[in-house]
């Protein structure tokens, strides 16, 4: 079943985690994807790893998809319009806008007091994390308005009001949700709905490799009992592009686990995997 067969939608932030989950799932629902990264098949890749935007994208196109990978470094605005001003030229319109990128090095904060921490961990997390997410419906907007309708997603985390116990982390992942209700509160009137999803403890490429596992083996390590796959939070955001009453949640902060029960989802195992909570 195609239940986005047509739509077209960008996934910024999607070489790994859950920006490819997210695009292999609105692919395997027959939409055409724009998949953003910095990572290409043949050049230098991010922290050397295998995955690619380019690779993404033949997956894709596999499932039944249209995969379209787009090179961006969304802290240059200049390339962030130019990849908007191209699906304009090649697609005419654009329904579904998934802010995923995220420029934070959280592993590399060690939990000490904001006072002792340097400024660079909050400019990571800020310019190409939270300022980017901004950024990229900046320019996604005025496609949505000319069709009257659209779909703004904010990948973040939330815990009900719960402090991550990282501050620069939880100001980041906070400020996220904040933008998604605060574009809301300007878009509901011209059809266009913004809300925030927050995936659980996801068995990304870079958390089975800090365990030394795989999507074969992480049973067997305790530490990873409650993890999701990056396909979970894909299958929330094609059930709300695909809710014809969306407008109804727009504004809101909402968590894949919690998605899951109202639409009836599962992972990729079948498993329901409840609400990450700290």
């Amino acid at each position: 079943m195609r239940m986005v067969q047509g739509k077209i939608a960008v996934v910024t932030g999607a070489s790994r985690g859950a920006g490819r989950g997210i695009a292999l799932e609105l692919g395997a629902a027959g939409a055409t994807v724009y998949v953003t990264g910095r990572s290409r098949r043949g050049g230098p890749t991010t922290m050397n790893r295998p995955e690619t935007i380019d690779d993404l994208a033949d997956a894709i196109t596999a499932m039944g998809g249209v995969g379209i990978p787009v090179q961006v470094d969304h802290t240059d605005d200049a390339q962030v319009e130019a990849l908007f001003q191209r699906v304009r030229a090649e697609r005419g319109r654009l329904d579904l806008l998934v802010n995923n990128v995220w420029g934070g090095n959280e592993e590399e904060i060690g939990g000490k007091p904001f006072w002792e921490e340097e400024m660079s961990n909050w400019e990571r997390m800020f310019v190409a994390g939270m300022r980017a997410h901004v950024a990229a419906s900046r320019y996604a907007v005025p496609l949505m308005l000319e069709q009257g309708r659209g779909l703004i997603i904010n990948t973040s985390f939330y815990d009900r009001g719960r402090y991550t116990g990282t501050f620069w982390y939880d100001l980041a992942k906070n400020g996220i949700c904040r933008a998604a209700f605060g574009m809301a509160q300007q878009l509901r009137p011209h059809g266009i709905a913004a809300v925030a999803v927050s995936p659980g403890f996801m068995r990304t490429e870079l958390v089975l490799a800090h365990f030394g596992a795989t999507e074969e083996t992480w049973r067997s390590f305790s530490d990873l009992a409650r993890t999701e796959t990056p396909r979970y939070v894909g299958r929330a955001v094609v059930a709300l592009a695909t809710d014809p009453q969306i407008m109804v949640k727009t504004g809101q902060s909402l968590r894949a686990g919690d998605l899951a029960q109202e639409y009836g989802f599962t992972d990729v195992d079948g498993r329901y995997v409840p609400p990450f909570e700290i």
